[in-house]
């Protein structure tokens, strides 16, 4: 689902009122936890946390034009979802994450190559992605995006 907004303010005002805190919540702590040199964004009609081009001035290889993408939020139909790429590049992060996904939620994971879609939006562990969103560096991302 793609929320036509210029800005985060104006993507949050546009989502539906049961999503607004849960999203609230997960941007303040990715903003909290995210190393310095990503910027916010709106990105793939999704709020984004971008490589951007004074770092990477190279962009993202598909559209150079834009830059290079981290991390996405986004109210989805159905769900929340976290698009997270370092969990697609780096397979330790990604085991890491699922191990530790299983001590903080009841619930199985519900995941695909880097979304994490967040059925039950009263069971995000804003923590847990606290503590993701804060294992890789604008330098690591760059370096590891380059390696693919």
């Amino acid at each position: 689902m793609i929320i036509d907004a210029d800005n985060v303010d104006e993507y949050l005002e546009k989502i539906p009122q049961d999503r607004k805190k849960p999203m609230t919540k997960l941007r303040t702590t990715i903003i909290e936890n995210i190393p310095e040199g990503f910027q916010e964004t709106i990105s793939y009609g999704m709020i984004g946390y971008v490589v951007p081009h004074s770092i990477y001035p190279k962009g993202y290889h598909c559209d150079t034009k834009l830059p290079l993408p981290f991390i996405n939020i986004a109210s989805q139909k159905n769900y929340i979802a976290l698009y997270h790429l370092g969990l697609y590049a780096n397979q330790q992060l990604l085991i890491w994450f699922q191990e530790e996904y299983k001590k903080v939620s009841k619930y199985k994971l519900d995941m695909g190559k880097s979304c994490i879609r967040f059925k039950r939006i009263d069971n995000i562990p804003y923590e847990l992605i606290g503590e993701l969103v804060s294992k890789i560096s604008v330098e690591q991302w760059i370096k590891l995006y380059e390696e693919r």
